[in-house]
């Protein structure tokens, strides 16, 4: 049973030493995706994108990993699991221990998670000691690869142009980046578009690209947002969803209550959103768009 704490749901998850047996299945996926949400930039919807688009994509039968990179964990207690203390990536990047023991059920059929704490923030020093600094996330990631337990493995990166966020890059598929529906969102964009280029150049990963761009923090009462949107379309075309998040109370009410909008306001604007973004995101992604039961 979950254990109340003020108005979070807390979720009691024991340590596991091999892969859920709640992810595995007889079906396997023809091929895993691992993909990094990312934009340098902070407050632009990265973590509410990882967490609601993840708890769309696990509604529609898709196996999700959530792995969160932010040492401030903010995905973590998104899903009201800030109660795994110790249990963060720490140890596997550095070699101490595997993946599979830091993967944890949440409440929510089929929607995995590695949680992340403040021992993350130490891993970004030690790993830039190491020669292979950029590909030890890669290297810690490659045993769910080899094993497709999961359809998808979403990365939600920290606000940051560090170790963390440039190992995400030279682990994952492709980029999924967030952008705020405000005046400079395009100055963001070119910043990132910088990192995944100069990530490419140093052979970490020479495949990987932006493969979608979601707007994110939209305000129809304005006509900013509407020019924003029209603008970034205008200079990357097909790589930006159709679909918009809206800006709503209620979107920024779910993470103190440790619950995904989904849960939270499950008929409300940002739930039937994510919901939209999540069935735009599986046909971009027909390979694996089957729903699974």
């Amino acid at each position: 049973m979950p254990v109340r704490l003020g108005p979070r749901v807390l979720v009691s998850a024991p340590r596991r030493n091999e892969l859920p047996a709640e992810a595995r299945s007889v079906h396997r996926p023809a091929h895993m995706k691992i993909v990094a949400i990312a934009n340098q930039k902070g407050g632009v919807g990265k973590t509410t994108t990882a967490v609601n688009l993840g708890c769309a994509l696990a509604e529609r039968g898709q196996r999700i990993l959530i792995v969160d990179l932010d040492p401030q964990g903010n995905a973590t207690s998104s899903l009201g699991m800030q109660e795994l203390e110790g249990e963060s990536l720490y140890e596997p990047l550095l070699g101490g221990a595997s993946i599979i023991e830091r993967i944890f059920p949440t409440r929510l059929e089929r929607l995995f998670l590695v949680p992340a704490d403040l021992d993350l923030a130490g891993a970004e020093v030690e790993i830039a000691r190491m020669n292979d600094h950029l590909t030890r996330l890669k290297q810690t990631l490659s045993i769910l690869r080899s094993d497709q337990t999961f359809d998808f493995i979403l990365l939600d990166c920290p606000p940051s142009l560090g170790i963390l966020m440039t190992n995400a890059l030279a682990a994952a598929d492709e980029i999924l980046t967030p952008i705020q529906c405000e005046y400079f969102a395009l100055e963001g964009l070119v910043k990132i578009v910088r990192v995944v280029e100069q990530v490419r150049d140093s052979g970490a990963n020479e495949q990987v690209e932006i493969g979608g761009i979601v707007m994110t923090m939209f305000d129809g009462r304005t006509k900013l947002s509407a020019q924003v949107v029209a603008e970034v379309r205008a200079h990357f075309g097909g790589r930006v969803y159709a679909t918009v998040i809206p800006r709503t109370v209620r979107l920024s009410e779910a993470p103190s209550f440790g619950k995904s909008v989904l849960e939270y306001d499950p008929k409300g604007t940002a739930a039937r959103a994510y919901r939209a973004l999540a069935e735009e995101f599986l046909k971009r992604h027909d390979s694996l768009a089957s729903v699974r039961g």
